[in-house]
């Protein structure tokens, strides 16, 4: 007996009701195996509506947001006065955007996901969440968001509505185009950095906002480069449900981009670390280059072993990019007391 069509939702994005049959395993073996997965997701329990809601938020990616409170302490603004309330609720409203972003991206990417090993988990890809509902929540936090920008400072509400523009337009359009989906990605972490500042509200060092523009052109790409090392290796990889980017792209071609931009982050990391002076006699800014160059070459070593395709993940997860990231930390908030 043939199955009834499925009417076709109206909406730009795919619908994402997908039944999912209980008692199935909740690791993606084929990702080990390098098989091709399984195009219905599966889980051996559904997660609950409360729960989909915060997992389609990614609460592991708001690390990024970190970077509005570096910035301003990059700048030595954050023992001034209110600073450091503003700067908090800046990174607050961009948790918020972040929030929106990724569940208006998980409805419009759920079809792909359901073709990815990991990613095919995610609650609108297996169907836990509703696409309506996920587009009506992604649109709640991203008002949230911009509304508590603007009250913040009304610049902070522009770079909030710039920084919407840009990671949609990577979404809808960018993230298929050659080198462009790298810059978009780069240019999210820069805004990042921007609104650090403005909410500040401080002047941000050129040097330092180079450090950030190559240090995320790194990152996207060995995230690119993980992402061709995981297709390659699958015997499905030239199906036509692979982004076609993917397709465009070479190992050698991105092992360059990794080390030229890996090289210019270092440099302009340098050139920052040596802006300013000495505090009590101890090079304390001087001294974050050294966990700087262990966390470059660490993710680096994770890249090459195909480990890079979530970069929070990494960050997270592996033992020596968490010690040399603390490190860093540690000396990045004694050089920002020293200076205060």
């Amino acid at each position: 007996m043939t199955a009834p069509r499925r009417r076709r939702s109206a909406l730009p994005w795919p619908d994402s009701r997908t039944a999912l049959p209980a008692g199935a395993s909740d690791t993606p073996a084929e990702y080990r195996s390098g098989s091709e997965p399984d195009p219905t997701p599966q889980r051996a329990r559904r997660r609950g509506p409360v729960l989909a809601a915060l997992v389609t938020a990614r609460p592991r990616q708001w690390i990024k947001n970190a970077l509005l409170i570096a910035a301003a302490g990059a700048a030595g603004a954050l023992g001034r006065d209110d600073v450091p309330g503003r700067v908090a609720l800046a990174c607050l409203a961009f948790c918020l955007i972040s929030a929106g972003i990724y569940a208006l991206n998980d409805c419009r990417d759920a079809a792909e996901d359901r073709r990815h090993p990991r990613k095919r988990f995610r609650p609108v890809a297996a169907g836990e969440l509703e696409a309506r509902d996920a587009i009506v929540l992604g649109t709640g936090w991203l008002l949230a968001g911009l509304t508590l920008c603007v009250s913040i400072r009304p610049l902070l509400g522009l770079v909030g509505a710039g920084y919407v523009t840009l990671t949609l337009g990577y979404t809808l359009v960018l993230r298929h185009v050659v080198l462009l989906d790298i810059a978009a990605v780069a240019g999210g972490f820069v805004l990042r950095a921007l609104a650090g500042g403005v909410a500040a509200p401080v002047t941000l060092s050129r040097w330092f906002v180079l450090v950030v523009t190559f240090a995320a052109v790194y990152v996207a790409a060995g995230k690119r480069q993980a992402e061709l090392m995981r297709t390659t290796r699958s015997p499905g990889s030239g199906r036509p449900g692979l982004r076609p980017t993917l397709k465009r792209y070479t190992p050698g071609g991105l092992r360059l981009l990794l080390a030229g931009s890996g090289a210019c982050a270092l440099f302009a990391y340098s050139v920052w670390a040596f802006e300013l002076p000495d505090m009590d006699g101890v090079p304390w800014r001087l001294l974050t280059v050294i966990p700087f160059v262990v966390c470059l070459l660490r993710y680096g070593a994770l890249v090459r072993t195909g480990a890079g395709e979530a970069p929070e993940e990494a960050l997270l997860s592996d033992r020596w990019l968490a010690i040399g990231g603390v490190m860093w930390l540690l000396l990045f908030a004694l050089s920002v007391h020293a200076s205060s």
